[in-house]
């Protein structure tokens, strides 16, 4: 299914369903976790920022705490998730599929490593240290 097709038969999903997380994925370590990590993944583009990416790490992440199981059964409402909330992101939808898969990829793997734990830096901190932190809205709910 090319990009065109699938972005038609996305954005047809006129359901909006409720997100609950209830405690399966931390959003906040989600996002600062991506924050550092999204420009070594193997689809970033040097011209896109973290705010390009963040709508479709948070529909991943957040997708894999409301769906769960298996990333194919989710991928039709999680592409449809993305279109709604995607903003101002230059993502094509083929690579916000891709960040989204990562994304999920990620919160299924639950646990985090010590080491990981200790990559996380505190947005506070940035913002202090010359960094703009703005948080997009999707990413506080």
């Amino acid at each position: 299914m090319t990009a065109i097709a699938q972005q038609d038969f996305w954005q047809e999903q006129q359901d909006d369903p409720e997100i609950r997380i209830d405690g399966l994925v931390d959003p906040r370590v989600e996002d600062a976790y991506w924050q550092n990590a999204y420009w070594a993944e193997s689809y970033y583009r040097d011209e896109c920022t973290f705010d390009d990416y963040a709508p479709a790490y948070c529909v991943g992440y957040c997708g894999y705490a409301q769906y769960g199981g298996k990333f194919d059964d989710a991928e039709k409402s999680l592409c449809a998730n993305w279109f709604r909330i995607k903003g101002d992101s230059r993502l094509t939808p083929d690579e916000a599929l891709e960040a989204i898969r990562a994304a999920w990829d990620h919160a299924a793997r639950g646990e985090r490593t010590e080491s990981e734990e200790e990559d996380l830096v505190d947005a506070g901190f940035i913002a202090a240290h010359g960094r703009a932190t703005n948080q997009p809205a999707y990413a506080l709910a």
